[in-house]
């Protein structure tokens, strides 16, 4: 785990969902791979081909952005794909119940985040796929609100994404926070961090949910301590 520009005082914290909330490799793959062959099924040409067109695209884009990470949802924009026409793939391509359980340790880290934070979900697939996985671990009820892909229709990282969510959190809260007061909470620096940092909120990069379940005790050691700007 590591963490950027934590400093008082937050009041929200937003966080990713795949590869963040649940650690499930072959759950990840899926939702990437299943795109990936019904986008080749649509080009008329083979999975592996599919497979290597997005590799090859991903190697060139990183190479011409210093090394950044493209999301697929943005990557097959390029490939005359758009947004609206991900949304409905993502819907029906995969089912996070065939992979996920619920998972009481990330329901206790959650349970306690909650005392003390507003918590949300920003994620690169549509609302209800995403409400889907939040039900299979048991945390939909700790997250009141999740935009989407199929809220913004935009892809991370985009500051329309970001902007939402802190008008949400300032309506649910009733207050009128800025960027200063939230913490992107993501396992992709380049989608889930860095535009976040730039704007000014702190960040916490996890490895995957065991990451998560200690949030509650960094934080809490991390306010404890005065004066602390940065880790």
């Amino acid at each position: 785990m590591q963490l950027y520009n934590i400093q008082k005082p937050i009041k929200t914290l937003i966080f990713d969902i795949d590869s963040t909330l649940y650690t499930c490799p072959e759950y990840a793959h899926e939702q990437i791979d299943s795109q990936i062959r019904h986008f080749a099924k649509l080009k008329n040409i083979s999975d592996d081909e599919g497979r290597k067109l997005v590799r090859e695209f991903r190697s060139d884009w990183a190479k011409k952005h210093s090394g950044k990470k493209i999301s697929l949802g943005n990557l097959l924009t390029h490939f005359g794909i758009s947004i609206q026409e991900s949304i409905e793939w993502r819907k029906t391509l995969f089912d996070p119940k065939k992979y996920l359980k619920e998972d009481k340790k990330l329901q206790h880290a959650l349970s306690q985040l909650a005392k003390s934070f507003y918590l949300i979900c920003v994620t690169n697939n549509p609302v209800e796929p995403a409400q889907k996985t939040l039900e299979a671990l048991g945390v939909s009820n700790l997250i009141p609100q999740i935009i989407g892909l199929d809220t913004t229709f935009k892809s991370k990282p985009a500051k329309e994404i970001f902007d939402l969510a802190l008008k949400k959190a300032s309506e649910a809260l009733g207050e009128q926070l800025s960027y200063r007061h939230c913490v992107s909470i993501g396992d992709r620096y380049d989608i889930d961090l860095a535009l976040p940092l730039e704007l000014g909120m702190g960040a916490i990069l996890v490895e995957g949910v065991k990451d998560v379940y200690e949030i509650p005790e960094y934080l809490q050691v991390i306010f404890s301590k005065p004066r602390l700007k940065r880790l």
